[in-house]
């Protein structure tokens, strides 16, 4: 049998006093296991459903014929989405306790497996009337999320009309009530009143067990953005206005037009050389020829349109 890991610090101290006591009934060993188990499905149901499932499973195996055991797998198996098994299991606790508190989830379960008509026949049965008051406010919503499956959306406004939701009383299913009846409402398009009861569920929602505010958000059209969350700020970033963007790269363009003119004048400006001071004669070189023979050496301007001044050598005489 494959045993799951279980923290040091975990005991089975830690549940319930009647389920303890019900374990009683187990060898010392055995039950301190089956507890730890049961402690294990109860600390991780809400976050990590599959994880309790495995416990509900180790302990079902370890202590089938205890009531507790099995109403833990029954539930561990309705978070998972498993109804047809979660049903099993809770029929099963209700033969050995012969209460009727677990009827609304098992009509619930129905729901689950595609049975909503079988759902509202159970809140017609007797068990309901056996129900508490947080039982019947539950069995209620069940009956509603029925109605609902059946197309029956105004009927389901109708069924969750009660002194329970007319009450300014906060219960813990206050807040579920009112959540239930403003997604009714919403659902035949009575927008307005259900933003109202919205809001109320929101009111009384004191351990965040809906997403009132959420809710209330989308209808009046307002997004929350995790400024923390790099792909939003990139989809923010693809997603910017087509007007922006044009005038943005409309400044571009013009910084490159401009750009461009600058390096075309700087490139007309360099095509005009100067001439090298190497090239032209220095005064040293202009030397004037005598009178006698400047018919014979011609002018220097003419000399130097080869580009290279006349030079007499030391003798005087041209070379």
């Amino acid at each position: 049998m494959k045993r799951l890991p279980i923290p040091e610090d975990v005991t089975g101290e830690e549940i319930d006093k009647g389920v303890r006591q019900e374990l009683m009934s187990l060898p010392k060993t055995l039950a301190e296991d089956v507890a730890k188990n049961l402690v294990m499905v109860a600390k991780l149901l809400d976050d990590e459903p599959e994880r309790a499932y495995g416990y509900s499973r180790v302990a079902l195996r370890l202590a089938s014929r205890v009531a507790a055991v099995r109403e833990a797998a029954g539930f561990a198996s309705y978070a998972v989405g498993k109804y047809a098994e979660a049903l099993a299991e809770f029929r099963a606790a209700r033969r050995m306790t012969g209460n009727s508190e677990l009827w609304p989830v098992m009509a619930d379960c129905e729901r689950g497996m595609g049975r909503p008509e079988r759902a509202l026949a159970m809140a017609g049965e007797p068990e309901v009337q056996k129900l508490d008051r947080a039982g019947q406010v539950e069995m209620r919503m069940v009956a509603a999320g029925a109605r609902r499956d059946m197309g029956q959306a105004d009927a389901a406004v109708v069924t969750l009309q009660s002194p329970e939701l007319a009450s300014n009383s906060i219960q813990p299913w206050t807040a579920r009530l009112r959540y239930a009846y403003a997604d009714a409402l919403l659902a035949v398009g009575r927008e307005d009143e259900a933003r109202e009861w919205f809001a109320k569920a929101l009111e009384a929602d004191q351990s965040g067990s809906t997403d009132a505010s959420d809710r209330l958000a989308e209808l009046d059209g307002v997004e929350f953005v995790d400024a923390l969350d790099p792909e939003q700020a990139a989809d923010d970033d693809v997603s910017q206005p087509v007007a922006e963007t044009k005038a943005e790269e409309s400044k571009v363009e013009e910084s490159k037009v401009e750009e461009s003119k600058v390096e075309e004048s700087d490139a007309e400006e360099s095509d005009v050389e100067e001439p090298e001071t190497d090239d032209l004669p220095s005064d040293e070189d202009m030397v004037e020829p005598e009178a006698d023979d400047a018919e014979d050496v011609e002018p220097v301007a003419e000399a130097t349109s080869e580009g290279q001044a006349v030079k007499p050598d030391a003798d005087g005489d041209d070379r």
